[in-house]
């Protein structure tokens, strides 16, 4: 039978054709929390998106649950496949309370690693499920055959709360303070992935830090803290360790890492090798 479906479609350019895909829906009209939040945390996201300096290009998709994100993939899948490296379906994200992350298929992709990592290291109260809880269009991009890499980082989960799908889901059911704070983790999880890059040390053994002025003229704990950060992240920059494992490894947020490198670059320590 013939018909017709409306889908809207945002594409923001970025320095390379690999993107970041970022997935919401409209088939509940009425629904505060598991309709409104996420269309409306998408269009702030690609609000923000549009004034920085991208490295990914994203693409940000507005469908009707599962038939549309079927519907999206029957006619872009070669595409996504090809240069999607990490999405989020943007859904439940008005409520108060704690964080849920639920993980794609396979568990272990680079953002399901970001998303720990951030959920983790920022102090948030959150909730991680598996792909076998999944019940959104999630469930759509991680099929097997499609295999995106794509998650669902949302504030209580769908089918988590007593107003899910009754007329209780409503705007008394979320706030605006709850909707800064879900853009805000998102906004951290993209920098990090947009500065998740591969670093290779460039000498044999450890550099001379004191002629780069890395190398404190006053012992403190503190400065000896910091030489010692510097060190490690040049041990563990490699080749083949990207930024989230080399912060994993000293243990440490990945933004704490941001001006580090950038320093260790700009001394002709370390060279960008991959994303």
């Amino acid at each position: 039978q013939s018909g017709s479906m409306t889908l809207g479609e945002l594409v923001i350019p970025g320095g390379s054709e690999q993107e970041i895909l970022l997935s919401t829906y409209l088939c509940h009209p009425s629904m505060a929390n598991n309709e409104l939040s996420g269309p409306v945390l998408a269009t702030y996201l690609a609000r923000e998106l549009s004034k920085q300096k991208r490295r990914y290009t994203y693409r940000i998709i507005y469908v009707p649950e599962t038939v549309g994100a079927i519907a999206y993939l029957a006619r872009h899948l070669e595409h996504l496949q090809k240069h999607v490296v990490a999405g989020y379906v943007v859904t439940c994200v008005g409520m108060a309370g704690p964080l849920s992350y639920l993980e794609t298929r396979l568990g272990n992709t680079l953002v399901d690693r970001m998303s720990s990592h951030v959920l983790e290291r920022s102090g948030y109260q959150y909730l991680w499920y598996p792909w076998l809880a999944r019940g959104s269009d999630e469930r759509q991009y991680n099929w097997p055959g499609v295999d995106l890499p794509v998650g669902s980082l949302m504030r209580t989960k769908y089918g988590e709360y007593p107003e899910y799908h009754t007329s209780g889901d409503n705007l008394d059911l979320v706030s605006g303070e709850a909707l800064e704070d879900s853009l805000q983790v998102y906004l951290t999880c993209l920098e990090a992935l947009e500065r998740n890059r591969t670093y290779r040390c460039t000498t044999l053994c450890e550099p001379q830090l004191g002629r780069r002025g890395l190398y404190p003229s006053l012992g403190t704990r503190d400065a000896g803290r910091t030489v010692r950060l510097y060190v490690d992240v040049l041990a563990y920059c490699d080749g083949d360790h990207d930024l989230l494992a080399v912060a994993e490894r000293v243990d440490v947020p990945i933004w704490s890492l941001y001006p580090i490198v950038e320093r260790l670059v700009t001394e002709g320590l370390l060279e960008e090798v991959g994303p």
